[in-house]
């Protein structure tokens, strides 16, 4: 006969171990599956965020850049409309995020006098039972990363940098 726990040979079943740095968040129920939360209840309101980020570029870049001298094309309408698309399939790139009908999104590229950087503001609008900040955060992020894809062979040190949302509101 085996003891309480043992298996057949009397050896206690091995227990199965969390590789480290994978340990449950604290107050996790044990086994909850991710889910996207119910929007059940919410009214449709007017719904904007603003986000803002940045790309920090050698002088030499950011004048390529500005002058649109790159290899690869006019750097800043292509991160605009990467910007723009990827908003607009964010509820496809992150999961449990709902993917929104958006009724308006922009990307604007602004170039401070100190600092050798570009600013990439999103502003995205839904009327929605959800809000709208992943979009925004996404079109940054994702305008960014087309700069940086379209300027790594000439700068090897970009930095994306103070990626943030700036404000949301709903009406």
């Amino acid at each position: 006969e085996t003891g309480r726990g043992r298996g057949a040979r009397g050896h206690r079943p091995a227990r199965r171990r969390r590789p480290r740095g994978h340990e449950a968040e604290p107050g996790a129920a044990q086994g909850a599956a991710p889910h996207a939360a119910a929007r059940r209840g919410r009214t449709v309101q007017r719904r904007t965020a603003v986000a803002r980020g940045e790309i920090r570029l050698a002088p030499a870049t950011l004048k390529l850049v500005r002058g649109d001298k790159i290899a690869k094309g006019n750097v800043l309408a292509t991160a605009r409309i990467a910007g723009i698309q990827a908003a607009k399939r964010t509820g496809d790139l992150i999961p449990m995020c709902h993917p929104l009908p958006l009724d308006h999104c922009e990307v604007e590229f602004e170039f401070p006098k100190v600092g050798n950087a570009i600013v990439i503001t999103a502003t995205a609008r839904v009327a929605a039972r959800t809000g709208v900040e992943m979009e925004a955060l996404t079109a940054v992020n994702l305008a960014a990363l087309t700069i940086y894809d379209m300027c790594k062979a000439v700068d090897k040190k970009m930095r994306i940098t103070n990626v943030k949302l700036v404000s949301k509101t709903k009406q």
